[in-house]
Parts: C-alpha cells; sequence; structure tokens
C-alpha cells in the first residue's frame, strides 16, 4: 500500500475515534434518552461537545479533499516522497487540530487547519506536475 493511501486509510480511523469522542460528551451533556431520541427538535450542543462535533464536521470536510489528492495521485502514479510527506503533514495536523479545537487553542487551531489545507493541496498539484 502506498503511504498516501496509508494516511487515509489512518484519518479515516481517525475520523471514527473523533466521532466517539464527540458521542460521548453528547450523551454526557444531553442524556441518553434525549441522544437516542428521533431529533425532530435540533439538539445545539454547547463547549466541549460543540466543539468536539464541529471538528468532526471540519475533519469530513477535509478527507474529501484529501481523498480526491490520494485518488488522483495512486491513479495517476504520481506519488513521491513530497506527495507522501504531504499526505502525512496532514495527518500530524488533523490529529493536532482536534485537541486545538477542544480547549480553544486560538490562534493555533486555524494555523494548524491551514497546514493540513495546503498539504492536501500541494498533493494535488504535485500530481499536475
Amino acid at each position: 500500500m502506498t503511504p498516501e493511501l496509508t494516511v487515509l486509510a489512518l484519518a479515516a480511523i481517525l475520523q471514527a475515534v473523533q466521532f466517539t469522542l464527540y458521542s460521548i460528551a453528547a450523551n454526557l451533556q444531553v442524556g441518553p434518552k434525549k441522544a437516542m431520541s428521533p431529533r425532530d427538535q435540533k439538539i445545539d450542543l454547547t463547549g466541549g461537545a460543540g466543539r468536539l462535533q464541529r471538528a468532526m464536521n471540519n475533519h469530513f470536510e477535509g478527507l474529501i479533499l484529501l481523498t480526491i489528492a490520494v485518488v488522483v495521485i495512486t491513479l495517476g502514479d504520481k506519488g513521491t516522497g513530497f506527495s507522501a510527506a504531504c499526505a502525512w503533514t496532514y495527518l500530524g495536523a488533523r490529529i493536532l487540530y482536534v485537541p486545538a479545537y477542544y480547549f480553544g487553542l486560538s490562534p493555533w487551531r486555524t494555523l494548524i487547519w491551514m497546514v493540513g489545507f495546503l498539504s492536501t493541496l500541494l498533493m494535488i498539484l504535485s500530481a499536475l506536475i
């Protein structure tokens, strides 16, 4: 398996971990009865639970671009040390993003997000060269 595909698989596992953390925090905040309800009324999470939810949703958005980058690199047979480094940088940034968002570390959360985003864009651009 290519390094880029390995990172994509690990990023999916990170998403599952984020979903678990968010689910636990949300259940603790609203209680299991409300969490298992049909949710006809929107449940607004606050504090750490809300931040974990937003971090998880943000990673879903990032995974879309990462998946595109990995598919382009892999199917185009454009994998290089540079694209592998970009992929690993993305994953490292996403791992750091979760606690940065949870603890409200400003401006670090935004800077960490930018590193992950730029890494993904550089992967795509490197495939076009």
